[in-house]
């Protein structure tokens, strides 16, 4: 990912460790019963498991005293049950533990996913689409895996050493003081590690967050990329930022490996500690020879749990880069509802006064806009590509806040409804729609979710979809989106347009919303969008010119500024920019 591509997305915010660990402790606190019942089951189970260690030791006494067969049948069988009781106990435990890591990674995901969805449009755009999804995805993903994976595990590392070292200063203390000559080793490549790991992890984020919106940008733009012979262009951003993202995976298995070389050198130091401790201790008769094999067995045992604790903080420093990726979304503020005093829209009226817009400082997209729309009239935006219109009607949807200006909705400054009130004034439909994975039912009810099966139906029988909804397999029953049955093109926006209806603003946008439908979907839908919008202000957004001719006025717009104003017939008349478009438009008919 270019830096300076980078700098151009303002990324949704990332927690610090102080507000992670804060979320993450609020998150674990309902479940403080479940969390002491793991911990329990665990301790029992490891310090069950410690006894293998003198147990063995005492069989080679037994061995060296040469006591017999018969002397080792108890010890043989204390380590059958000490195996027996220890793999029980450490089942349960993990299980325990994973059931609440689950719990609180569901927890943590509700949360982000209601908090995702309430976020003001404007900052999403902002920051581009594929941040949002790579944490919904790829950060999801991993701590899903760390929760499943590495936190039992981490878990029973972590007792299995703390007890393993109490269990040496039980044989002897002097033992336990070998054992700690590795642990600045340890220490020191932990420091080492750490630093580095959060650097490149939170990097590596970032960078997949970016290469998912570069895909997503240019397959979703993938006609406009061909039309404009871009692809060569999008190509090299894409490996750029996949070769930006591949650097860092690289970076990272390289900090690995230097990783376990210095915990390799850590276990040699200990073990040469222990073993160098007991012949010294057996020497003088301080110890018996069981008690040395029981130190040295702890140790070696302590080989795995300690490179599985420090290796597991690879995959913490992954999973704690995604968790303050998620928490950093969840922790952000919510749009507050409007006070039960606040005012409402008389109607819907639409008044645009002195708005000017820029997405980049310089660079205005909008400028110095006057715009009045009587309650129920229908309004056609028109213009050339760049020249405001979709802007506009993002601002007048209250997905933008306005540079400068104000905008009026039934009498009501936009600022004063804020956004929730906004949204239940206007609708806005684009030509983006998006079927819900379900029972088409539900998908219709997602606008009204009280609403009857009488009512579906006649929302879809206004906007002229109800014949082929009956036809489907299971009428309204039949599921559809992921993995169900295929829409088309104009069936989805069908769907669309009975979701304003059920919505029943008072203000309705619809941004090109027949764009995609091909010339014989875009006729129906322009007849169902017309009575979709009876009864209710409709502001147009017109991709093709006869939707323009049929609304009440049509206003032109030009390098950001209205240039015009009037009916159909008054703009073509006059032989101004709508004339020109509309003489282009029909010249290219007769072409076909």
């Amino acid at each position: 990912m270019s830096e300076s591509t980078a700098d151009q997305r303002a990324l949704l915010p990332t927690a610090s460790a102080a507000q992670t660990l804060a979320a993450l402790g609020g998150l674990l606190r309902p479940h403080r019963l479940l969390a002491l019942s793991a911990v329990a089951v665990l301790v029992v189970g490891t310090g069950v498991g410690l006894l293998t260690a003198p147990l063995l030791g005492r069989i080679v006494d037994l061995v060296v005293e040469r006591r017999g067969p018969d002397a080792l049948v108890v010890p043989m069988v204390l380590l059958l049950v000490v195996a027996v009781a220890r793999g029980t106990a450490t089942a349960i435990g993990s299980a325990l533990v994973a059931r609440l890591g689950e719990t609180v990674l569901a927890s943590l995901r509700e949360r982000f996913v209601a908090r995702a969805l309430r976020l003001p449009l404007e900052r999403v755009e902002q920051a581009g689409s594929g941040d949002l999804t790579s944490r919904v995805t790829g950060d999801v993903t991993i701590i899903g895996k760390a929760v499943r994976q590495a936190l039992p595990e981490f878990a029973g590392a972590l007792l299995t050493i703390i007890l393993t070292l109490a269990g040496l200063a039980v044989l002897d203390w002097r033992f336990l003081c070998a054992v700690l000559l590795a642990v600045p080793v340890h220490i020191l490549t932990v420091r080492w590690y750490i630093p580095r790991a959060t650097r490149i992890y939170s990097a590596h984020r970032v960078a997949t967050g970016a290469l998912q919106h570069q895909l997503l940008d240019s397959i979703g733009g993938v006609r406009t990329v061909r039309a404009f012979r871009l692809g060569e262009r999008h190509g090299k951003l894409l490996e750029q930022r996949s070769q930006g993202a591949v650097d860092l995976a690289l970076r990272g298995i390289r900090l690995v490996s230097g990783f376990f070389s210095r915990l390799n050198a850590a276990e040699f130091i200990g073990l040469a500690a222990v073993l160098g401790t007991g012949f010294f201790l057996v020497d003088r008769g301080a110890v018996n020879i069981g008690t040395a094999t029981a130190a040295a067995l702890y140790f070696h045992g302590l080989f795995n749990p300690i490179n599985a604790a420090l290796f597991l903080i690879d995959d913490a420093q992954s999973a704690g880069a995604s968790l303050a990726r998620l928490v950093g979304v969840s922790e952000l503020p919510v749009e507050t509802e409007p006070a039960s005093d606040a005012p409402t829209p008389v109607d819907g009226s639409v008044k645009v006064s002195a708005l000017s817009h820029a997405y980049v400082d310089g660079h205005p997209v909008l400028s110095d806009v006057d715009l009045e729309v009587r309650c129920g009239e229908r309004v056609a935006l028109v213009g050339a590509s760049g020249a405001g219109k979709t802007t506009l009607a993002k601002l007048v949807a209250g997905i933008h806040l306005p540079a400068s200006g104000s905008v009026c909705l039934g009498g009501v400054d936009a600022r004063e409804l804020g956004r929730a009130g906004v949204r239940r004034a206007v609708t806005l439909i684009s030509q983006e729609v998006h079927v819900f994975a379900g029972p088409l039912a539900e998908d219709l009810r997602l606008a009204r979710p009280g609403a009857t099966d009488e009512e579906l139906r006649s929302a879809l029988e206004t906007v002229g979809a109800l014949e082929w909804v009956e036809t489907l397999p299971d009428g309204l029953g039949t599921v559809v989106g992921e993995g169900g049955h295929r829409l088309t093109v104009t069936q989805t926006q069908h769907l669309a347009l009975a979701r304003l209806v059920l919505a029943d603003p008072p203000i309705a946008i619809l941004d090109e919303a027949t764009a995609d439908a091909g010339s014989a979907g875009a006729r129906v839908l322009e007849t169902a969008a017309l009575r979709a919008l009876q009864g209710r202000t409709g502001l147009l957004v017109a991709h093709r010119l006869p939707q323009a001719a049929t609304a009440d006025r049509v206003v032109v717009l030009d390098r950001g500024r209205v240039v015009e104003t009037g009916t159909h017939e008054e703009l073509v008349a006059a032989g101004g920019r709508y004339a020109e478009l509309w003489a282009a438009w029909s010249a290219g008919r007769n072409d076909t």
